[in-house]
């Protein structure tokens, strides 16, 4: 953590670790995440991708810069409005995958 900004706006969860707030408030917004991923789960391709990235970013041992990068990708996911809406046959979630992918190939670097 060498940025300042960052270590200023560092709040404590409730397992008692310090996180950076923007983190912290991506990972209230993805609480929904795991009911929405349940129900379309037979729809999606990549659900088993998503909660990956899911359970990767809760995971403790996973850093900082990763875990904001995945749960904004599952925040997207669970947004009600996004680019494509859902509800939309054949594309309402390949803006979804998108963001996914996106998401996985900048933490995988």
């Amino acid at each position: 953590m060498s940025d300042a900004a960052e270590i200023i706006n560092m709040v404590q969860d409730a397992e008692g670790r310090f996180t950076p707030q923007s983190v912290e408030r991506m990972e209230r917004r993805t609480k929904g995440l795991v009911p929405k991923l349940l129900r379309v789960a037979g729809k999606i391709p990549f659900a088993d991708d998503l909660a990956a990235a899911y359970f990767a970013a809760r995971d403790p041992s996973t850093p900082l810069k990763a875990k904001g990068v995945l749960f904004a990708a599952g925040a997207y996911f669970v947004m009600p409005v996004d680019l494509l809406p859902d509800f939309l046959a054949g594309l309402g979630f390949t803006d979804d995958a998108t963001v996914l992918a996106t998401a996985l190939g900048i933490v995988g670097m």
